[in-house]
């Protein structure tokens, strides 16, 4: 049983709970592990996994940063209803998404949304190490307002060199100034964020569908996918054994392909690397482009038919 002792609201429908053993006793966990807590509904106790937000050097608390989604039913009760003074009964810590016992590596850090608690928990743990850290975090939410953390990171990165961040927005608010990046992270914010990604192990965590764009980024850079790491918001895992690799789809540089332009009658041989702008240029077709990586939407036409991946 563990005991809240303190709520702090980080951001809309977004809390930290901070919790307290009655009997006194310290905790034993590694950053970026996770609790199962017992929440008494009205329905009904049900079980959810919350990741420890707070770092294994403050071992007389636990803290979970609980963001309530549309739809959720335990993290929308602990908004509402979870007081200091209230008892849960909690099981763990457990998971494997966590740092290595000599944590003395240069790491990249990328989150969404509240895909960055894991990532605080080892930042914090990374800086109160009495080391200089080497990390570079990038978090990633819709709008400035709903950056969890922020304060505390930017506080953290103030007293030592080694911890530089790099916040990505959909859009700002209204009224506000807003000098971060803006859109979604891709290949070129990777690069200008941290250059030297190649040479970092990569902690990942997010909604599965930004966590995909992630590999899909890294599989392209020639990144070495045995330092990527990355926890589901949905399924994290107790055991080395439990892990599930993600089927990626990896274009192929030698598997052949083709792609038909329907309206001009053309059909080109290509392999599956090959992009469709490319190939309507080799062909003489002239679509409007702009950036020429992807992102600007210039040369976006519509499909017919087929498969594409977009990367």
């Amino acid at each position: 049983p563990l005991e809240c002792v303190m709520v702090v609201p980080e951001a809309q429908d977004v809390k930290t709970f901070v919790f307290r053993p009655p009997s006194g006793a310290t905790f034993i966990y590694r950053a970026g592990q996770f609790l199962t807590l017992e929440l008494p509904l009205p329905s009904g106790t049900i079980s959810r996994t919350y990741t420890v937000s707070s770092s294994p050097t403050s071992n007389v608390y636990l803290m979970v940063t609980v963001k309530a989604q549309p739809g959720s039913t335990g993290s929308r009760w602990m908004i509402d209803h979870l007081k200091p003074g209230m008892r849960l009964k909690v099981h763990g810590p457990a998971g494997v998404f966590h740092l290595p016992r000599q944590p003395d590596g240069k790491y990249l850090f990328i989150s969404a949304g509240s895909g960055v608690t894991p990532m605080m928990s080892m930042a914090t743990f990374l800086f109160e190490r009495g080391e200089e850290p080497d990390i570079s975090f990038v978090t990633c939410a819709r709008k400035p307002s709903e950056l969890i953390f922020r304060k505390k990171l930017e506080f953290m990165a103030s007293r030592v060199q080694g911890l530089r961040l790099h916040f990505v927005v959909g859009r700002d608010e209204p009224y506000e100034v807003w000098t971060g990046y803006r859109g979604r992270f891709n290949q070129l914010m990777l690069g200008l964020t941290t250059p030297d990604y190649l040479e970092r192990d990569i902690y990942c965590c997010g909604p599965d569908s930004f966590m995909r764009s992630v590999r899909d980024m890294l599989h392209a850079l020639g990144y070495d996918m045995k330092r990527y790491h990355q926890e589901s918001f949905g399924a994290p895992v107790e055991r080395e054994e439990d892990i599930v690799i993600p089927l990626d789809v990896v274009p192929s540089e030698i598997a052949a392909a083709s792609v038909r332009f329907a309206l001009a009658g053309k059909t080109v041989a290509c392999t599956q690397a090959d992009t469709v702008l490319k190939l309507a240029k080799s062909a003489g077709l002239n679509l409007p482009s702009g950036c020429n990586f992807g992102l600007c939407g210039t040369c976006k036409v519509k499909k017919t038919a087929g498969e594409v991946h977009m990367v």
